[in-house]
């Protein structure tokens, strides 16, 4: 046990040396956190890949190109929906405080916490941070339940259509 505390230590002193040469002062940069954060999503993404191969999960030879437009349009709603929606707020709240209104149905957070939290924070309030997590998701969906996940797809990417005919009504629309 003690070549592994050695190593952890070594290993901590040498993130906080890169974290003072990067120039991440007073936390402006929680690189530990993000550090953290992607472990967590490599851990994740590689034990997801292992249980997919033990169910005996192929990868297709090629993906449609309907399939990859789907997903895409699925992971831009879902993360912005995750990431923004004034409704999704109590999913973010642990992390972030509220700022203000964004536009239809959306707010402006900020991020309260530090360390860790701080990274997790800023993953829930970025849609561009979080699409790596929801497409990866989706994807795995893709591989595991092909149909099932095409229609949450579906789902979300009509959703999507909705709010541009909203934007286009309320756009057109005589004051």
């Amino acid at each position: 046990m003690a070549p592994v505390k050695a190593s952890a230590a070594r290993i901590r002193i040498s993130a906080q040396r890169h974290a003072v040469a990067y120039g991440a002062r007073d936390g402006q940069r929680p690189l530990g956190g993000y550090a953290r954060t992607m472990a967590v999503y490599a851990g994740t993404t590689g034990t997801l890949a292992l249980v997919a191969r033990a169910r005996g999960v192929r990868l297709p030879s090629s993906v449609p190109v309907g399939d990859v437009a789907l997903l895409a349009i699925a992971t831009y709603r879902l993360s912005r929906l995750i990431s923004k929606d004034a409704i999704t707020s109590p999913l973010r709240a642990r992390w972030t405080r509220y700022v203000e209104p964004a536009g239809p149905g959306e707010v402006v957070e900020e991020v309260r916490r530090d360390g860790h939290a701080h990274a997790t924070g800023e993953l829930l309030t970025c849609p561009f941070c979080l699409a790596q997590w929801v497409a990866t998701g989706l994807v795995f969906g893709y591989l595991a339940q092909p149909r099932l996940t095409r229609w949450v797809a579906v789902t979300l990417t009509a959703i999507t259509g909705s709010n541009l005919l909203q934007f286009v009504h309320a756009r057109v629309e005589p004051a």
